[in-house]
């Protein structure tokens, strides 16, 4: 028998937080400049990105479809 997440008795809900300085934070920046980029000269485009870094490395990963040129790596410099 299941129950449904409605009708539990109990739930737990968890989030996770993270502060300045963790490598989210510069990711989640590095996506938004490149999707800020995009859709101030190409309101129709469709941006689908995803940024992973370590020490010394940012990945810049995703599907976008544009009419604009984005120079990536110089953005994210």
């Amino acid at each position: 028998m299941s129950t449904s997440f409605l009708s539990a008795d109990k739930i737990l809900f968890t989030s996770e937080s993270v502060t300045e300085g963790h490598p989210d934070k510069l990711c989640d920046q590095v996506s938004d400049a490149v999707l800020d980029e995009i859709l101030a000269n190409d309101p129709n485009a469709r941006v689908a990105c995803e940024t992973a870094t370590t020490t010394g490395t940012v990945i810049v990963a995703g599907e976008i479809t544009t009419t604009h040129y984005v120079d990536v790596p110089q953005l994210v410099r």
